[in-house]
């Protein structure tokens, strides 16, 4: 296959990507891993998620561009051409391509989508575009209108600062192992290998890249070196003062990325994985081998303790729960399309009777942390404190300034603040015996 053709490629299928997901209710992750295979070439594969993430964060303004240039608006069979549009813009506006290359390759997938009579008005859009620029918009309009109340309700100082940062591409944090080398050491190879990064002054395993890189160009990341995962999501592990072979509990493992940095930070750890999807536990398993720590993993339902838990209770348990992920909604931009209000109500049930169970099987003396990526109080602060209310026994902690805004008695990192996604953190201890 030509350049050319490879290029012409990549927008087919990114408008098919993004059709599936804006028409058809799929999820971004799931069609990306049937499209990216399909591409040979490295540089495609990171182009075709550039513009499908890009689009996806800033399809309320794309959709306004269109809506003002257009003189008929396009009807409900095609979605295929709209989406072909908003991956022309992501190029011309947020990824500033090569405005020659990313306008013909574009035209062209016109013709192969089976709409050549159209392919002069994309010409015309996207022209027009490159000369005047896509109007900035409001980022909140990319939000369903209930999710926007709660997030102003919630936040009203910051609401638009966390619109504005979810419709920004997150940067790549890195987490070093401590087990295979220091992190200044991986500093070096990184410079080595041409890829600019900065160590956290934070968080002590953690670096972040100036420029996102494929995972399989990191030095040492098939060996377990190094993990990708984000700043706000490493911190969990800050929260934790292990005893040596302390007895822990991930309830929420998938895709075990916390595990694996608790197990590289105290080694002797006893710790069972637990994740009510079996298929995801294998993840974590992979997760874990990669770089080389060892746990017990169970598939189960947390809060089902008579299906997994032998009456052996934990010192400590991680409770990352299921949540509306609106803290990483520039990781997961497909969530404002598939989420839906009712969600909201069986999510905070759900996590009730987890955080029932997990103090069930925490010993006296011991530590449960409560986390979530949401931003909402109904899953955070107001979740904490409906706990307080059943436990009487159980004392807050306050893990502190560093980890984000006072909220209720835990902490509240908000999108985009020191580079991280939006995270909740909450810790609480158990009276000993």
């Amino acid at each position: 296959m030509s350049t050319t053709q490879a290029g012409v490629a990549v927008r087919v299928m990114a408008a098919r990507v993004l059709d599936a997901v804006l028409n058809r209710g799929r999820s971004l992750k799931g069609e990306l891993a049937i499209a990216l295979p399909q591409l040979v070439d490295v540089r495609d594969r990171a182009l075709l998620e550039a513009i499908c993430f890009t689009a996806l964060r800033r399809r309320g303004a794309y959709n306004a561009a269109l809506a003002q240039w257009m003189t008929r608006p396009l009807g409900p069979r095609d979605g295929d051409l709209r989406a072909l549009l908003l991956a022309g813009l992501a190029q011309l506006d947020a990824l500033e391509l090569p405005p020659h290359a990313a306008l013909s390759a574009t035209v062209e997938a016109t013709r192969t989508l089976g709409r050549p009579h159209q392919a002069g008005m994309v010409n015309a859009l996207l022209r027009r575009a490159q000369r005047e620029g896509v109007p900035d918009g409001d980022p909140a309009d990319a939000w369903p209108a209930w999710l926007r109340q709660r997030i102003r309700a919630d936040w009203a100082q910051q609401a638009e600062a966390i619109f504005a940062a979810s419709a920004q591409a997150a940067p790549l944090w890195l987490r070093v192992n401590p087990d295979l080398g220091s992190r200044q050491t991986y500093l070096s190879e990184l410079a080595e290998a041409g890829i600019k990064a900065q160590a956290s002054e934070v968080l002590p395993d953690a670096l972040r890249l100036t420029e996102s890189v494929p995972m399989a160009s990191l030095p040492g990341f098939a060996e377990g070196a190094v993990s990708v995962q984000d700043g706000s999501a490493q911190q969990v592990a800050e929260l934790f003062d292990l005893a040596e072979g302390a007895r822990v509990l991930d309830a929420c493992a998938a895709p075990g990325g916390k595990s694996a940095h608790l197990l590289e930070r105290f080694p002797s750890l006893d710790l069972t994985a637990l994740d009510v999807d079996a298929r995801r536990l294998r993840q974590v398993s992979q997760t874990l081998e990669r770089v080389g720590v060892r746990a017990t993993l169970q598939a189960a339902d947390a809060s089902n303790l008579d299906a997994w838990w032998d009456g052996t209770p934990f010192d400590a348990v991680l409770l990352d729960a299921p949540c509306s992920a609106t803290g990483i909604v520039r990781r997961q931009p497909d969530v404002l399309l598939h989420r839906r209000e009712d969600d909201i109500t069986a999510l905070t049930a759900l996590q009730s009777r987890l955080l029932d169970a997990a103090w069930t099987v925490l010993k006296p003396g011991g530590m449960l942390v409560y986390a979530t990526c949401s931003l909402l109080a109904d899953e955070n602060a107001r979740q904490v404190e409906a706990f307080l209310a059943r436990h009487r026994d159980a004392q807050p902690d306050d893990p502190g300034a560093a980890f984000g805004h006072a909220s209720g008695v835990g902490r509240q990192r908000l999108t985009g603040e020191g580079g991280m996604d939006g995270f909740f953190y909450a810790r609480l201890r158990k009276p000993g015996a």
